[in-house]
């Protein structure tokens, strides 16, 4: 690997310089090197899976961005695309957004193998957080699964409780009109945006505290997740779209930054 390849490369979000400026996001925030760029980068989009999640749909917002980013991307709606060894040790980052479905064995191996040596994994909602519900290993690797969304679309508020990670910083807590998502998940994941829920829907869990957004490690690959998203409307949210788009550059790293280290995870 070319020591350019290695250079850490930062996307700086400067007011006035071409960049959109996101409302809830702190004009200091935007003047500093949040996040790294894609420039480069060798992405896999792979989509599939239930179609309510609109998979097909979200093609049109998250491709052209990372193109446009400078990201070299290959999209794929067949999970055999991680059977393809030449094209998996070519990448960077792989970004799935596939609910529910089935995946091989041979697949499955192939996939936690790419992101055990190095490959980033970035996704949303149910597009990695409830697929593939038989497989354990794949669960183990994405920090959480899906069990439930109390009282389906409703109205709920998101927390940014860490400010200072790349992902988050300078952005406020929004309110979201959508699935408010209920997980299990690994206690041993760095969460950035929390959500409590309510007794109106189901008693039992009045007041519980459920991270929304969140980073990890399995092996040497970045894996980031947000429980946002369930259809395409829900990024009309600036804040949505933004940590969307700054986990996956973050998770797009995996490769080129030491890893980050959270020995006691807290939200």
């Amino acid at each position: 690997m070319s020591v350019s390849r290695r250079k850490f490369v930062k996307a700086t979000v400067v007011a006035g310089a071409g960049a959109m400026v996101v409302p809830g996001i702190s004009m200091a925030a935007n003047k500093e090197k949040l996040v790294p760029s894609l420039k480069g980068k060798k992405v896999l989009y792979v989509y599939g899976g239930w179609k309510g999640h609109e998979p097909k749909e979200s093609i049109d917002i998250f491709v052209p961005w990372m193109r446009s980013e400078g990201a070299e991307v290959t999209v794929s709606d067949t999970l055999d695309s991680y059977l393809d060894e030449e094209l998996m040790n070519s990448l960077d980052l792989i970004v799935q957004i596939w609910t529910m479905g089935e995946i091989s064995k041979e697949q499955e191996k192939a996939l936690l193998a790419a992101v055990k040596r190095g490959v980033g994994l970035a996704g949303w909602h149910g597009g990695i957080g409830d697929s593939f519900r038989n497989n354990v290993a794949y669960q183990f690797m994405v920090g959480g699964q899906w069990v439930a969304h109390p009282g389906g679309v409703i109205d709920y508020s998101v927390k940014i409780t860490n400010k200072s990670d790349s992902v988050t910083k300078g952005l406020k807590d929004f309110d979201m009109h959508s699935e408010q998502y209920y997980m299990h998940l690994d206690p041993n994941v760095k969460v950035l945006a929390t959500t409590e829920f309510s007794a109106e829907h189901a008693e039992w869990i009045d007041g519980c505290i459920m991270p929304v957004v969140w980073k990890k490690y399995y092996g040497e690959g970045r894996v980031f997740y947000s429980s946002l998203g369930h259809v395409m409307k829900d990024y009309d949210v600036p804040e949505a779209l933004e940590i969307q788009k700054r986990g996956i550059r973050w998770a797009s790293e995996s490769k080129y930054h030491p890893k980050e280290s959270w020995v006691s995870p807290a939200y």
